[in-house]
């Protein structure tokens, strides 16, 4: 055990020539030697606020709890109608957002159809739509043409066979 303290002939120490500088901490976040004058009003400035906000976060604590504590005895008593009601409650507002769903669905339904029908056709449905009622105005009118001419020439006929049956 004797031989265990005493330094052993092989081994090395190592002394460094520079006493050790520690460089962490706070110093080594700020700039320079010292804080500057708007690190310095920022902290004085951000105090006083959080401070603040802690303390309205801790009286809201407090008063949620004791809120808590006076309530739970009237949710038990009144637990028989509660529960019915915060089912029906969320039976409510499940249906609400299903409709919303599917009136999103639907919208989007029609808009797929719409962009699908453009790009099919080449161009806009109220164009297309236009166009096909144009043309369907020339054809009625081509055929309105073309049967007043055949009742005429049928009605002409018709007139020369009357005349030729008087003499």
């Amino acid at each position: 055990m004797a031989d265990r303290d005493r330094p052993q002939p092989h081994q090395i120490q190592i002394h460094p020539q520079q006493p050790h500088r520690y460089e962490g901490g706070v110093k080594s976040l700020l700039p320079g030697k010292g804080p500057s004058t708007s690190q310095v009003l920022a902290v004085v400035t951000l105090l006083p606020v959080t401070g603040t906000l802690l303390f309205i976060a801790g009286i809201t604590l407090v008063g949620t709890l004791i809120g808590l504590a006076l309530a739970t005895p009237v949710f038990v008593i009144f637990s028989p109608v509660l529960v019915p009601a915060a089912i029906l409650l969320g039976g409510a507002v499940t249906a609400f957002l299903t409709s919303g769903a599917f009136g999103l669905t639907g919208l989007s339904s029609i808009s797929w159809l719409f962009n699908s029908f453009r790009q099919a056709t080449g161009q806009e449905p109220l164009e297309f739509a236009k166009r096909r009622m144009q043309e369907g105005a020339m054809y009625t009118g081509e055929k309105t043409k073309q049967m007043g001419e055949t009742i005429k020439s049928k009605a002409g006929e018709g007139g020369r066979e009357a005349g030729a049956g008087r003499t």
